[in-house]
């Protein structure tokens, strides 16, 4: 698996759109709240690049899907704050549900 496909194309497009969402929270979430999303995703990310280059990426994956289950509480944390509007939790659930599927076909070939 390279850095270049789908699964690495689509989590860094979402992280760009998620950096931008996050922005827009109260000042005081930005500290609490998107600080938590923002880590778990570049936490997400980082165990993708440490699985291509791992000879038994299993361990890594398995991490990577624990972050983005945590981005994923805490998107749906910022949608019962209201810091969230429901279309954009909806675009947020779609992209993860997306690459979420991709790390499970990468983890089944794993």
């Amino acid at each position: 698996m390279s850095a270049q496909s789908p699964i690495f194309i689509k989590t860094e497009a979402f992280m760009v759109w998620l950096y931008d969402h996050t922005a827009k929270f109260p000042r005081h979430e930005r500290f609490r709240l998107a600080r938590h999303i923002e880590e778990a995703m570049v936490a997400f990310h980082e165990q993708l690049l440490r699985a291509t280059q791992a000879e038994s990426p299993k361990s890594y994956l398995k991490e990577a899907q624990i972050q983005l289950n945590k981005a994923r509480f805490y998107l749906r944390m910022a949608l019962e704050l209201k810091y969230t509007s429901p279309n954009q939790f909806q675009y947020a659930s779609e992209y993860t549900t997306e690459i979420g599927n991709l790390l499970g076909g990468w983890s089944k070939k794993a």
